[in-house]
């Protein structure tokens, strides 16, 4: 019988590898997706006439506005604002019948013709350098997860399962029937959608995995130590099929009522520290 106390004191404080903290790769095909535009747009700096030198650029060179919303930190194209003559809708992308009042006004606006014309900036290259890196600090979350999934991959690897063999990887709950011959859709009922991140096939046994890693805390732990309790319930009774639960993260500190909850109900909630301890040989067997 595991201690709950005992188990949460095991959980790691960083799974953070080197390449973690920020994809210089796909920063810098960011910016050559675009520094021809950059280029011509650096012109601007230190104008002492921008409003006439940005109308010539835009009508000679019109796919240069598809780089303006990033020299704000916005990916989108289309951008809407409110001002006292009401809603405008700037689209950076469509520029065939473009308004280039408005993009003067959305330019003086927003200060980025104060921006260039008064030289703050050197280079919009290496201005869009910082901008990229400092947008790309938002997918930690996603590359978080990823490298949690690596993390557990390499210990099911080590277990001598073979990708696409023995296990697979992003699995649907509708996709069972046809390819492991067991109908979760007929079990899993709140969770009807679910994508598991592993699952391994051993002497005609099931085993569903899924994997997170938590940082920090909030609302979505709760969430999520919920629906795994729901599905462990809805699958209890299914034969030849075990839903296993690895997670880790100090995030959980903040969260552990409700991850103690699901700790006493499900059999197999496992992290970090009980795959070093080959926890999986242990329970596929």
């Amino acid at each position: 019988m595991r201690n709950f106390d005992t188990w949460l004191e095991t959980f790691s404080d960083s799974i953070c590898t080197y390449d973690f903290f920020t994809d210089f790769k796909k920063v810098y095909e960011n910016i050559n997706s675009i520094k021809v535009e950059l280029n011509i747009l650096n012109s601007l700096i230190g104008s002492q006439s921008i409003k006439q030198d940005f109308t010539y650029i835009v009508n000679k060179y019109p796919e240069t506005l598809q780089c303006i919303p990033i020299l704000l930190a916005i990916r989108q194209y289309e951008i809407i604002v409110n001002d006292t003559s009401g809603k405008n809708v700037i689209n950076f992308k469509d520029f065939k019948n473009a308004n280039i009042e408005l993009y003067i006004k959305f330019m003086q606006k927003t200060g980025l013709f104060n921006l260039l014309a008064n030289s703050k900036i050197k280079s919009l290259q290496d201005y869009i350098t910082g901008v990229e890196v400092g947008l790309d600090s938002n997918a930690r979350k996603n590359r978080t997860g990823k490298t949690m999934e690596t993390l557990v991959e390499s210990h099911i690897q080590n277990a001598g399962y073979i990708k696409d063999s023995t296990y697979f990887t992003q699995i649907n709950t509708a996709d069972f029937k046809d390819k492991f011959g067991i109908n979760l859709l007929s079990y899993i009922k709140t969770n009807a959608n679910k994508k598991f991140d592993f699952v391994i096939k051993k002497d005609g046994k099931i085993y569903a995995i899924e994997v997170n890693f938590y940082n920090t805390g909030g609302s979505k732990l709760n969430e999520t130590a919920r629906s795994y309790k729901e599905i462990a319930t809805e699958t209890n009774n299914l034969q030849n099929f075990t839903f296993i639960w690895i997670t880790d993260g100090l995030g959980w500190k903040s969260a552990k009522n409700n991850l103690r909850e699901t700790f006493n109900y499900m059999q197999h909630i496992y992290n970090i520290n009980d795959l070093d301890n080959n926890i999986l040989k242990k329970i596929i067997k």
